[in-house]
């Protein structure tokens, strides 16, 4: 390692427990929802289990963004690794004794969530500790393979698994990778120095320099809240794909379609991970964010495997072209003694359209569009002669509108001139 502490080694290290972390959180994520959903048969239940999985991590990580500042990085992210355990414990024991009701699962995710929430500021601070400006965007393509894990590997593997056992053995696998993810993250503080801050100032304080990074600089805010808008759209197919790919095929080919589509991100993590982005962040920003629409409606179009998997994959394909966009406009633009803060309180404020889709594209889907598509339903002989009628198509329907409406988001955030101005400050952090 160099004197500065910078180690592209040390990151690799880091980013393999993550890895192994998120193929196991991919497992539980799969699992759980196929389980809820065939013992409800509600979108709205497996909705419920996404929010609550969600949400408390979310609310917390402002807190956790203060801790990631003023104490050491690398033992926040075992406690929040180690503990986070716990929920899918109880969750295993529940199982164990029997069917597992849905509040008993609220609760165990409940729980894992908010000690989760010590993990993703900690993380994503300890990246900028061990990287320079030049190794961002190289590290963020490979922090989108990891992330694509949960998706690529885990669907597959799941899927299968879970025709020859039950969501038990996908519970205790998940609870077995957290000492592997334990152990590099110790590995990594070891040769590291503690990154502890004196406690000068308190909670209050800390919370304050977190918003005063982000809201004095008017293009990072209205960046992020752009990105809230755009997440909530995310959000709608994040949820219900699920649900509508169950209406019309079993576990096993939903894992193994969740496999194939996602494939499309690792392809596009990879290629960004050896020919960096380099220039017109807003543009590439834009444009990939506008093809993700157009993507995700013809995901919902037809109940067609073929047409399913060239959609999705495609859809993959642009996110890794987005979020490294995203993370770069953000990155170079805060100061790294508050990054911790400042990615806290980003996250909360761009992840809260997720918070809305978790909420409603459930009780939309079930309450509200089904109903349209069914036998007799008010769209089932105009809209449903385009793309079909039956209990998954109201759920696709609502896909289309969500792409749609992404792919104008996408156009608006082009022509925002505060955000444009954030790519110069970027150049110039890179030149200084």
């Amino acid at each position: 390692m160099n004197k500065s502490g910078k180690s592209f080694r040390k990151f690799l290290l880091l980013w393999s427990g993550q890895l192994i972390s998120a193929i196991g959180s991919g497992l539980t994520s799969f699992g759980l929802g196929i389980y809820v959903y065939q013992q409800t048969g509600m979108a709205s239940a497996m909705a419920l289990v996404t929010l609550l999985a969600f949400m408390p991590s979310l609310l917390l990580s402002a807190f956790a963004g203060v801790l990631a500042d003023r104490y050491d990085r690398r033992l926040l992210m075992v406690l929040g690794d180690g503990l986070s355990a716990i929920g899918l414990v109880f969750i295993l024991i529940c199982m164990l004794r029997g069917e597992a009701q849905l509040w008993q699962i609220c609760v165990g995710v409940t729980i894992s969530s908010v000690f989760a929430s010590l993990l993703e500021p900690a993380y994503k601070a300890t990246v900028t500790d061990l990287l320079t400006e030049e190794q961002y965007t190289k590290a963020s393509g490979l922090v989108q393979v990891a992330g694509s894990a949960k998706f690529l590997i885990s669907p597959v593997i799941a899927g299968f698994l879970l025709t020859v056992s039950d969501i038990k053995l996908l519970l205790v696998i998940d609870i077995c990778t957290f000492f592997v993810t334990v152990t590099t993250t110790l590995a990594v503080r070891s040769g590291l120095a503690s990154k502890t801050i004196a406690q000068a100032k308190s909670f209050i304080h800390e919370f304050r320099d977190g918003w005063s990074a982000v809201s004095e600089n008017r293009g990072v805010l209205v960046l992020v809240i752009m990105t809230s808008v755009l997440t909530f759209f995310l959000g709608v197919i994040e949820t219900l794909s699920i649900p509508m790919l169950l209406t019309f095929t079993d576990s096993s080919v939903v894992g193994t379609l969740e496999t194939i589509v996602a494939s499309g991100m690792l392809v596009s993590s990879v290629i960004i991970g050896f020919l960096p982005i380099k220039k017109g962040y807003v543009k590439i920003l834009s444009i990939s964010l506008f093809c993700v629409g157009i993507f995700m409606a013809a995901f919902g179009f037809r109940e067609n495997i073929i047409l399913i998997c060239i959609s999705g994959f495609l859809f993959f394909a642009m996110m890794p072209f987005a979020n490294v966009s995203l993370d770069f406009l953000v990155r170079t633009n805060i100061d790294n003694s508050v990054q911790g803060r400042a990615w806290a309180l980003i996250g909360i404020i761009s992840q809260l359209g997720f918070v809305a889709a978790y909420a409603l594209s459930g009780v939309l889907a079930d309450y509200v569009f089904t109903p349209l598509f069914v036998e007799g339903g008010v769209l089932a002989d105009s809209v449903g002669k385009v793309i079909g009628t039956g209990n998954g198509r109201g759920t696709g329907f609502l896909i289309i509108i969500a792409g749609m409406l992404l792919c104008v988001t996408s156009v608006i955030l082009y022509n925002l001139k505060s955000v444009k101005k954030l790519e110069y400050r970027g150049d110039l952090c890179i030149s200084e």
